[in-house]
């Protein structure tokens, strides 16, 4: 049987035998609600029984090979702080750069009031950030996924009274999920679709837990961009854009689809580490 720790500092040290120290901290951090220096503080203050039951069915999950976001339930992603589950992708940093690229493009459009869609918002990380960063922003967000809209429905609780209020959802495929009555009036659409293609390979972690309807679009991977692309141009405004992250070896053939589907100027932007990663269609 397994000896009760006394203070922090034995919960750390025993997650410290099974997992990397940093991973050990933030699981520290998450049962005693302390991070940083608050927790090196109070290393030595006694841990609540009630809680070594909950760290260590972190531990022991995160051993069996369970994402550390998953186990945790929580992630940051650029200002949020937001609930995370195996219903929705784990957010990553190539998605936060999309982010900057669609805030780019606002930018530009330099309108003083912007109505965005997020296509397939699963956790909601896209078009909350949007309505976070851009104060006159209205952002729609759909999903088909039930599941995943609950989740993003939770992170919208969080967002706070001024920027919730801007931010509505839809269940439903892409554009067939937004009210009919904003077609050809939005200024931006913005996606982070499926786009790997079926019997591609995938890192374990990702393939055994995260989910795959989010990640797999179909036998080539660009089904969803494809039809993202096509019918983007019947719901943009004039100006407008459309910003789609890709995977780096789909540049070329997602290029050719928006420059065939009549968007003036077409390009993709790079990731921190210089690769292809969104697709800019812009109009006007």
């Amino acid at each position: 049987m397994t000896e009760t720790p006394a203070v922090w500092r034995d919960l750390l040290a025993r997650a410290d035998a099974r997992v990397p120290h940093r991973e050990a901290v933030w699981l520290v951090e998450r049962a005693s609600g302390r991070e940083g220096a608050e927790l090196l503080a109070d290393l030595d203050e006694p841990v609540p029984g009630r809680v070594v039951p909950f760290f260590d069915d972190m531990l022991d999950r995160r051993v069996a090979g369970e994402p550390l976001q998953y186990v945790l339930g929580q992630w940051s992603f650029r200002r949020l702080d937001i609930m995370v589950d195996r219903r929705v992708l784990i957010p990553r940093p190539e998605t936060e750069q999309v982010v900057d690229v669609a805030l780019g493009e606002l930018t530009r459009l330099a309108a003083e009031r912007v109505t965005v869609a997020d296509l397939g918002t699963g956790s909601g990380v896209i078009a909350l950030s949007i309505a976070l960063e851009v104060p006159g922003a209205t952002v729609f967000a759909t999903d088909r996924s039930p599941d995943a809209l609950a989740v993003a429905r939770a992170n919208l609780t969080g967002l706070g009274m001024r920027g919730a209020s801007r931010v509505r959802m839809f269940e439903g495929e892409w554009f067939d999920a937004l009210p009919g009555e904003h077609r050809g009036g939005l200024d931006l659409v913005v996606t982070n679709p499926p786009y790997v293609a079926a019997g591609e390979d995938l890192p374990k972690e990702v393939a055994a837990w995260e989910p795959a309807e989010a990640l797999i679009a179909g036998p080539t991977g660009l089904e969803a961009i494809e039809r993202i692309v096509t019918e983007a141009p019947a719901w943009l405004a004039r100006p407008g854009a459309l910003v789609a992250e890709l995977a780096p070896h789909q540049a070329d053939a997602a290029l050719a689809m928006a420059r065939a589907a009549g968007f003036d100027d077409a390009r993709v932007e790079p990731d921190l580490s210089g690769r292809p990663r969104a697709l800019v269609g812009r109009f006007g």
